[in-house]
């Protein structure tokens, strides 16, 4: 090899495999087979994916029928701020309002009775987050989403805001009561 002269042509798939590369290239599409197909299979059977809907609104008309659900079953206030507690009979639609930096209002359910919630953010994007129960969803501003749900077991849960909202992103929590 000379350094006037250019060094030659080599085409790079046509040298030698060395055995731990191709070890680690076997090992990587093995990988990444099992969650191709995993994925799919996960969606399909996991059970852990919400039957959910989402329709277009606007911020005023989701918030006038959030209003008159407070009206309708409000039964306390609760925090500094004078949340109200809403507690709807089972199978009604409940609507919880997620803005900078708060969930209103918080909600009083019953074990074992089916409810269809509803979430809207009022300004930008926030994430629906109920622990310890590890249910997640979006919820964007401009969309009405849906999910039925039904508590199996009394307690207190956390809602909490899991999408970056701003500077008191990490102050974004509430309470959902289960009787």
């Amino acid at each position: 090899m000379s350094a006037i002269l250019p060094p030659p042509e080599r085409v790079w798939w046509k040298q030698p495999l060395d055995r731990v590369e191709g070890l680690w290239i076997g090992i990587a599409l093995v990988w990444c087979l099992i969650m191709f197909f995993m994925m799919p299979y996960w969606h399909v059977y996991g059970k852990q994916n919400l039957a959910n809907e989402a329709w277009r609104t606007t911020p005023e008309a989701y918030m006038k029928k959030a209003e008159e659900v407070v009206a309708k079953y409000k039964v306390r206030e609760e925090t500094d701020q004078k949340i109200p507690v809403v507690h709807p009979p089972a199978g009604s639609d409940v609507y919880l309002v997620a803005r900078l930096w708060s969930w209103w209002p918080i909600l009083e359910l019953e074990a074992g009775k089916s409810y269809r919630i509803h979430l809207m953010s009022m300004d930008w994007l926030h994430g629906f987050s109920l622990q310890p129960e590890n249910i997640n969803v979006e919820v964007h501003p401009g969309y009405d989403h849906v999910m039925t749900v039904t508590p199996t077991r009394a307690g207190s849960y956390s809602i909490i805001c899991n999408e970056y909202c701003g500077i008191n992103h990490h102050t974004m929590a509430s309470r959902l009561y289960v009787k």
